[in-house]
């Protein structure tokens, strides 16, 4: 029997009780479009950690208190348990310790309480210097930067994020000399950084949510103890070293870490209290958890794809018992044990892919409406999952559908034909 004759026979059949058809289709249809939207968003979430990481700044290194190699914690927070300090920065910055970085930029982050008349908020503050703006890839959209003078007489200014300036002025409120308190000090705003996209940033939180002021400042006049060490040092959160170029980073790295060594007297690298992080490895290590995140979420949605299976298979052994004398009679007339097998096996393949091609329909209208809820995830349908759900589907049909189309293949014509 030709495979076009099959096809149409097996389209018959199916349309003969339609809504049953339908129904099995609908663990297909479910499976195949939690496939295809959970994928999606996983790639999006790929997409948007990448997108998030190389807008930081690009050729940098970060500097951490805490060994990493040695099971410590790598964080961005208080810096009042760091084992980096400002003279550390300067040390790095020197050109004759590391000739091959060009730019530092030393960060101090903390929370703290910022006020614009009867409004409060807890953000992210960050004292930073001016070497901030390059090296973090930071430029404002209004006003100006943090200056070498503001650096310099501790000058009580601020720079915000996008949507701190949105939130604490408000949208209609011109931000540039406005007056806002920290911890209830006083500063004139001098500038409003252009928008990141609002997404999680190196150190936490969100990047357009930020309140940044002089690095001077914020030793002095917001953070007088939290961030000194026992000799009264200033300390500081995270040391950001933009190398000259990037196939400069592996000696770079060396650079610093031989120059913290000796400065805090350390003999042995497996005894380093800080860690310098390839901005590389921060995107591997990140392509690696959102994979994984991936994988485990198609592996969840594949299971909805087993069970539409089971159902495809219930079905097709009801369907066999309901034609065991049409089976009979069409074995009688000469019908071979393959034409009746290929014939139940292309039912249920059809059953699966016409299921697989409506759930990639719906799992492409999950993957948008996913993306117009979160403004900042942009879900992304790629053509691997899409063959992935379809491949996958089809061969459910054809494995659970072996079993059914066996059965009816090996059915006896005499004894079917008396079937009632």
């Amino acid at each position: 029997m030709k495979i076009t004759e099959a096809i149409r026979l097996a389209l018959r059949a199916l349309a003969v009780n339609k809504l049953r058809s339908a129904l099995t289709m609908l663990g297909i249809i479910i499976g195949v479009a939690a496939v295809i939207t959970l994928l999606s968003v996983g790639q999006g979430v790929q997409v948007l950690v990448t997108e998030q990481l190389q807008s930081v700044g690009t050729n940098l290194l970060f500097v951490v208190p805490g060994n990493i190699g040695a099971g410590g914690q790598a964080q961005f927070r208080a810096a009042a348990r760091s084992s980096l300090t400002l003279a550390d920065a300067e040390a790095i910055a020197d050109p004759l310790n590391v000739p091959n970085v060009a730019r530092v930029a030393p960060e101090v982050i903390s929370a703290a309480t910022v006020s614009y008349g009867k409004k409060d908020l807890r953000l992210s503050v960050s004292g930073v210097t001016p070497a901030y703006e390059i090296v973090r890839n930071s430029p404002v959209a209004v006003g100006n930067f943090i200056t070498e003078s503001d650096l310099a007489g501790g000058s009580r200014v601020a720079v915000l994020g996008s949507r701190a300036a949105e939130k604490l002025l408000g949208a209609n409120v011109y931000p540039i000399g406005q007056t806002i308190k920290i911890n209830a000090v006083p500063f004139k705003v001098v500038g409003v950084l252009a928008s990141k996209g609002g997404g999680a940033g190196v150190g936490g939180g969100n990047q357009d949510e930020v309140v940044l002021v002089p690095l001077s400042t914020a030793h002095r006049r917001l953070f007088t103890t939290r961030f000194r060490d026992p000799k009264g040092q200033p300390l500081v959160s995270v040391i950001y070293a933009q190398v000259i170029s990037e196939d400069r980073m592996p000696q770079a790295t060396d650079e610093i870490g031989q120059l913290l060594r000796a400065r805090h007297n350390i003999r042995y690298q497996d005894e380093d209290d800080f860690t310098v992080i390839n901005q590389k490895d921060l995107l591997a290590i990140f392509g690696q958890i959102t994979g994984v995140l991936t994988i485990f979420l198609g592996a969840i949605a594949g299971i909805s794809l087993l069970v539409g299976g089971i159902g495809i298979m219930n079905i097709m052994l009801v369907s066999v018992t309901e034609r065991t004398r049409e089976i009979g009679l069409r074995k009688a007339v000469g019908a071979k044990r393959r034409d009746i097998l290929s014939q139940f096996l292309i039912e249920s393949v059809i059953l699966s892919v016409i299921g697989g091609l409506i759930g990639i329909a719906l799992g492409a209208g999950g993957a948008f409406a996913v993306s117009q809820l979160a403004s900042d995830l942009k879900a992304v349908v790629t053509l691997d999952s899409v063959l992935l759900a379809t491949g996958f589907s089809a061969i459910v049909g054809l494995f659970f559908g072996i079993y059914p189309a066996t059965r009816a293949a090996r059915l006896n014509p005499i004894e079917a034909l008396r079937y009632e």
